[in-house]
């Protein structure tokens, strides 16, 4: 088993500015049934991984939330055949109510991986649906608890970072089209045009906007402004397209 040093550095930190990798809520009813060491253990691990730890009477066992995503679990401490078909019903009432849902079963001897198996099967789970983690023990599961939910939080940070350079990309995309069309104005350069959208605005504003207002709120000379109204009201201009 990887210490809590280990694992700390073996994981990629991608804390945000507070210092916290995100926030871990972990069931009371769970957590009564566990042996003191075992929270203590968690605590520890959690708090050295830069993770918030707050107890809340929740149906999933735990929910993390990493980077804005929610992600809970089921962590079935010890197994027994008797008790499969509450866990599993649990398990069928969870599994529709959260996007990213996975269970982590504590199976330390090969008996008890053969219960399992036939448990899984006589219950009629779905493969993948939820996501089954076996492990050999209590450390190792909870290990693996926040590595997926670390991993998950990841994804989702670079997601949102790869929407806004889509964005960025779009808005720069946008901006070189308005510059093209403004200075295809006669006598209007770059700098006519950055001032005329930070002033003005959108091109059909420009076309709306006066001689009187765009000298007013703008830096262009009086021949300037109205070369630009003469741009849009004028036939002799807007009929023929100028772009460079």
């Amino acid at each position: 088993m990887n210490s809590v040093r280990d694992y700390r550095e073996s994981t990629p930190s991608n804390s945000s500015n507070s210092g916290c990798n995100g926030v871990c809520i972990m069931s009371t009813t769970w957590k009564d049934e566990q042996h003191p060491s075992f929270i203590n253990f968690i605590s520890s691990f959690l708090d050295a991984n830069s993770y918030k730890l707050n107890f809340v009477p929740i149906a999933p066992d735990f929910i993390f939330n990493c980077g804005g995503l929610s992600v809970a679990f089921i962590f079935a401490t010890t197994w027994n055949y008797e008790d499969a078909a509450s866990i599993f019903s649990k398990i069928q009432k969870l599994r529709g109510q959260f996007a990213h849902f996975y269970v982590v079963v504590t199976l330390p001897t090969k008996d008890q991986n053969d219960s399992f198996i036939r448990a899984y099967f006589k219950y009629g789970m779905e493969l993948g649906k939820p996501t089954w983690i076996p492990v050999k023990d209590l450390e190792m599961g909870f290990e693996k608890i926040v590595k997926v939910a670390h991993a998950r939080g990841v994804c989702k940070r670079q997601d949102a970072i790869s929407q806004l350079r889509a964005e960025r990309q779009k808005s720069v995309q946008s901006m070189d089209i308005y510059i093209k069309v403004v200075t295809s104005i006669p006598g209007i350069d770059y700098h006519d045009a950055n001032a005329l959208n930070q002033a003005i605005g959108s091109i059909e504003a420009i076309a709306k906007a006066s001689k009187e207002y765009i000298l007013e709120n703008t830096d262009l000379s009086t021949e300037k402004a109205e070369t630009i109204t003469r741009f849009f009201r004028d036939p002799k201009y807007y009929l023929g397209p100028k772009i460079k």
